[in-house]
């Protein structure tokens, strides 16, 4: 079975170098399309496999698996390194592979929409001085990228949880504690609105005047290292998803990194998402220091 799963993967990933624009999977399509609406051009597909479950049932077998892909990407005169986790399950009958499919970690996003979070006014919150360390909050995310850090609960929805511990590795203050609408905090098992709810850290971010603070920008060129991108993939004006800025591509156009489903140095329009729709907003945030 093993074999098997390997050979399936291995012709995807032929399919990537390829540039196989009719291949039978849509993924592979709209990735390759992506690169391709960004004179960018897949050199090399590697993909290691791990067996992470396996159940049995009568002469059926469902293996799940995940598969750690890395994209290297020309683009120019740069050559940059694209990573995702990707799970997946394979379904046997009587040792045979007859069927192989990503499970889309991005659905959970739209099939789980997350709480909508009322918060309250910052304006009676004390100023918290700071300077918000870039190349920190980048070191964090480029190590926990693809782990958890213990330190931290980790939710089936991570990404924003995610992101609110890069920031805080790069200085942003916690404040508010206990109040969960109030301020930007995790601690003793507990945490509030903007610290783990997507929509409710856009909102903190466009609002608060103390402590961690950012500026909305009008374009993702206008972004720098450490930065935050928001994503509404339906465009209904609640917000899904967020990133973190962590290198730049040959245009000087954001390249990012997140949980949910984990991925480094990932292209920021998610446009190879399957949570992507022609509808989809972005709302584009820079950390601003507070001395």
């Amino acid at each position: 079975m093993k074999d098997q799963i390997k050979a399936h993967v291995k012709w995807q990933v032929e399919a990537y170098v390829k540039s196989k624009k009719d291949h039978e999977n849509e993924n592979i399509i709209k990735k390759i399309e992506s690169f391709q609406n960004r004179n960018a051009e897949i050199v090399k597909v590697m993909a290691n496999t791990t067996i992470t479950d396996r159940k049995q049932e009568d002469d059926h077998t469902y293996v799940h698996y995940d598969v750690h892909m890395q994209y290297l990407i020309k683009q120019k005169d740069k050559m940059y390194m694209e990573e995702k986790l990707e799970h997946h399950l394979a379904s046997f009958y009587k040792d045979k592979l007859y069927e192989s499919r990503e499970i889309n970690q991005e659905d959970i996003i739209l099939n789980q929409r997350q709480i909508e979070a009322e918060l309250e006014e910052n304006d009676d919150m004390p100023r918290i001085s700071y300077r918000y360390d870039r190349l920190k909050a980048v070191q964090y995310a480029e190590k926990w990228w693809n782990s958890y850090n213990p330190a931290y609960k980790k939710f089936e929805v991570d990404c924003t949880n995610y992101i609110s511990q890069c920031l805080h590795a790069g200085g942003a203050p916690m404040r508010g504690y206990p109040n969960k609408s109030k301020g930007w905090w995790m601690r003793s098992n507990n945490w509030s609105y903007s610290w783990s709810v997507a929509n409710s850290l856009r909102i903190y971010l466009a609002s608060s005047t103390a402590g961690l603070q950012a500026r909305e920008v009008g374009s993702p060129h206008e972004l720098m290292l450490g930065d935050v991108i928001c994503y509404d993939f339906q465009g209904d004006g609640r917000y899904d998803h967020n990133t973190i800025v962590t290198g730049k591509d040959a245009l000087g156009m954001p390249l990012v990194n997140a949980h949910t489903s984990n991925s480094r140095m990932r292209y920021w329009a998610y446009e190879d998402s399957t949570a992507y729709t022609p509808n989809i907003q972005y709302k584009f945030f820079t950390i601003v220091d507070n001395p």
